[in-house]
């Protein structure tokens, strides 16, 4: 078949095919995606600004205006890095909701379970040790009030760089680690204790932020006691306690995959 016989009509000297109507729908369905996740910030105004030197520099190209085309091609280039270098959190946003996406999920659950193993091994190390350990891990509802509360980090996240955080010797050791998207996004977090008058007596303070994160939020929080070494799993305000490494591998594969929620 040639593209002849893809051409459904003309207008003038340009012809109209099936192909340039996909290619102008699919530019027109990522365009419309792009402003819908920008049109409440700031970055909405460069993005139209970027939209109207694209449409000058086709109309220019079409019309053989060499020199407007020139122009339009170079300010392009200038506002694209302009665009990127100032507004690159809404760009993390909108790269963060595309990853949302069933279909990067699909691709996603073995970085989670290679992101799982490092945890489980941590633990058991830092159990091992004879650390304490309090590690968090962001599910749907967002934790960025948490994550202020910390030191930035944004790192992979390697069974290493947790078990030398929870070292005692580290300035990073109090407080809580908050992984969110698979990063380690801040350590040195903030938690915030449970109220519940039934709580049994024997749980510290460490124990009380877990299960205090828990109940605010869907986060699932993995727990390495200083005093017993024992880890513990918790989740909506309810504690696994004392988990051997194989049953902490399954029961965080299982929580994180089946309704695997994330930021």
């Amino acid at each position: 078949m040639n593209t002849n016989s893809l051409e459904i009509f003309k207008i003038g000297f340009f012809s109209i095919g099936i192909l340039d109507i996909l290619d102008i729908l699919i530019v027109t369905f990522i365009i419309y995606k792009l402003y819908f996740m920008l049109r409440r910030t700031h970055a909405v105004q460069m993005f139209i600004g970027l939209l109207l030197i694209v449409i000058i520099s086709f109309i220019s190209q079409t019309l053989g205006l060499q020199e407007m085309t020139w122009l339009a091609e170079n300010l392009r280039t200038v506002w694209l890095i302009a665009f990127v270098i100032l507004f690159q959190p809404e760009l993390r946003r909108v790269l963060r909701i595309m990853g949302q996406s069933r279909l990067v999920s699909i691709f996603s659950k073995e970085q989670t379970n290679l992101v799982v193993e490092e945890i489980a091994n941590a633990a058991i190390e830092i159990s091992q040790r004879g650390y304490g350990a309090l590690i968090v891990i962001s599910r749907k509802l967002g934790l960025k009030p948490i994550i202020e509360t910390g030191v930035d980090i944004q790192s992979n996240v390697t069974s290493s760089l947790l078990v030398s955080i929870f070292n005692p010797r580290s300035p990073l050791h109090d407080g809580a680690v908050v992984i969110n998207n698979d990063i380690i996004a801040a350590a040195k977090c903030i938690l915030p204790l449970s109220r519940d008058p039934n709580l049994e007596h024997r749980w510290g303070t460490r124990h009380r932020a877990a299960i205090g994160m828990s109940e605010k939020s869907d986060a699932l929080i993995v727990v390495v006691s200083e005093e017993t070494s024992k880890i513990s799993i918790v989740e909506n305000g309810e504690m696994m306690i004392d988990i051997a490494y194989k049953d902490l591998l399954n029961t965080l594969k299982n929580i994180l995959h089946y309704g695997m929620k994330k930021t």
